[in-house]
């Protein structure tokens, strides 16, 4: 989800909520701590120059139970980071305490604000020689390095 989307939805509700993609809810009393933007370049696996950039928004729960962050003032939030950091149009990486801190991409159900796990993935599949697919294994051929080796219906077992 691109902050832009963020926004708009921002404008279309009253309650902020946030919720894993299993259904558990952030605390509704949870603090945005950070909105910024975040610049990572490398080099990947198989030696390819990478720049990646996000927005980033750093969500917290306190013991701060009286606590509630309106929509209005995420979205005044937002456009100070736009105005002072220059925050592009980039899409939204959560960061929220599990754990440890876990990264979350950011959907709209139309109701909550969606935090969904993101992966590790090789980005240099055909340089490492990784496959794409599920290899296919012969069982039988599993541990049959010697002829002597058990087969099913060898009568061996």
């Amino acid at each position: 989800m691109k902050l832009s989307e963020v926004q708009n939805s921002l404008k279309g509700i009253s309650d902020l909520q946030f919720k894993l993609a299993d259904g558990t809810k952030v605390p509704e009393h949870f603090h945005v701590t950070e909105v910024g933007m975040i610049t990572k370049n490398f080099i990947d696996c198989g030696g390819t120059v990478r720049n990646e950039k996000v927005a980033n928004f750093q969500l917290w729960s306190a013991e701060d139970h009286d606590h509630r962050l309106a929509p209005k003032k995420l979205n005044d939030i937002i456009a100070l980071s736009q105005k002072v950091l220059g925050i592009e149009d980039l899409e939204v990486e959560v960061e929220y305490q599990g754990a440890t801190i876990g990264k979350y991409s950011l959907d709209f159900d139309g109701e909550h604000f969606v935090l969904n796990s993101k992966f590790t993935d090789c980005l240099a599949k055909d340089s490492c020689g990784i496959p794409e697919g599920k290899q296919k294994i012969r069982l039988e051929t599993i541990g049959a390095s010697t002829e002597n080796a058990c087969t099913p219906g060898g009568g061996c077992c």
